[in-house]
């Protein structure tokens, strides 16, 4: 496969400003002048690869390594995410937290580069709209929350993702339980002789195979931002991806990957066995079981280092921090949201209200 190779930078035709990526218009766009740069991707240069892991992991190739364009990397001191943005860029703020308190990044190796990535697609007007519908529909959200101007500080960040394939092979063995049933007499309180089914559980030996292939589990990179709410803005669809281009990440920061290669290979380990574990149980013959063991072997394994768009809203409210997020290609929402004393009060009062009322009337 030949390498893909994308321009470093990316001038407006017209005035000659930095022309940054439109999620609608899928062009690049000048934020200053309007005009549309012309912008293609040419698939005959190159291919989304899988990349062996086994291989990759003994040695690390300088052909995976940078960023194809000139980057500068910063750390926040506040929460440690790590960004990458256009060196022109000044007066940068974290994106994460937004603090002002970045400092110079330095590695001793050039990071993985990503080979491929999903591009924004969902514009950040579109963003504002559905995290207002969102606040609003938050009954338990205070009332001065979603008089702000909140969604005034969206931001568009790339997150590191790892994607991990694997053929599983899952010999298992367990307990099958088998229930069947006898009749016993017994008394009840008036001293009356009656009877009962009572269940017991036969156990044989039982034994099996699960053979699975596992497609771009995902793993994701970043620190940054709160993976539990990424959890639920998920799934990216990797079925999509495009090969990697710094058109699609002008105007937009990255966030460097803190979940390095091994560490994530170790947690999509820990997720396909945890998935062959309840393949595996389903698997066992009977009523119940016990004792089920596996002993899974692993082959045919590959990774890729992809970017995925997030629209990120960070703010605070009184002395805590809240996040939402906004898939940038599908446009999951999820997010946080401080709640209101009085009107969890007010619920809870009405509650016990309607419960009163409810006895009175029962007496």
């Amino acid at each position: 496969m030949s390498e893909y190779t994308a321009l470093e930078k990316h001038s407006c035709v017209a005035c000659g400003a930095q022309a940054e990526w439109h999620p609608e218009k899928q062009q690049l766009v000048c934020p200053y002048c309007h005009t549309v740069s012309p912008f293609e991707v040419d698939a005959a240069t190159g291919e989304i690869r899988e990349i062996p892991l086994v291989a990759t992991l003994r040695e690390m190739s300088d052909e995976l390594r940078g960023w194809k364009a000139d980057k500068k990397t910063v750390r926040c001191q506040s929460c440690n995410a790590v960004s990458v943005f256009d060196p022109e860029r000044v007066g940068q703020n974290c994106e994460f937290c937004g603090s002002p308190a970045l400092v110079d990044y330095e590695e001793i190796k050039a990071p993985i580069r990503p080979e491929s990535l999903l591009q924004f697609k969902v514009s950040q007007t579109m963003v504002r709209d559905e995290i207002r519908k969102w606040y609003a529909s938050k009954w338990f959200a205070p009332g001065k929350l979603k008089s702000k101007a909140l969604v005034d500080t969206v931001r568009g960040v790339y997150l590191p993702y790892w994607t991990f394939d694997a053929d599983a092979d899952c010999p298992w063995t367990a307990e099958s339980g088998y229930y069947y049933y006898t009749t016993e007499s017994y008394k009840d309180s008036n001293g009356q002789t009656k009877t009962r089914q009572v269940r017991h559980t036969r156990w044989q030996p039982s034994a099996g195979r699960v053979q699975h292939f596992f497609d771009d589990q995902p793993i994701p990179g970043t620190r940054g931002v709160d993976t539990r709410l990424l959890a639920q803005i998920e799934p990216f669809p990797t079925e999509e991806l495009v090969p990697y281009d710094t058109s699609y990440l002008s105007g937009f920061v990255v966030e460097h990957y803190q979940v390095v290669l091994i560490e994530a290979a170790e947690q999509s380990r820990q997720r396909m066995e945890q998935s062959l574990y309840r393949m595996c149980a389903s698997e066992v013959p009977g009523d119940t079981h016990r004792n089920l063991q596996i002993s899974p072997t692993f082959s045919r394994q590959t990774f890729k280092h992809i970017l995925t768009p997030v629209w990120l809203l960070t703010y605070n409210y009184g002395p805590k921090t809240f996040q939402v997020l906004v898939n940038g290609y599908t446009g999951s929402i999820a997010g946080e949201y401080p709640k209101s004393f009085w009107k969890i009060f007010l619920l809870i009062l009405a509650i016990l209200t309607v419960i009163a009322v409810v006895i009175l009337l029962s007496e």
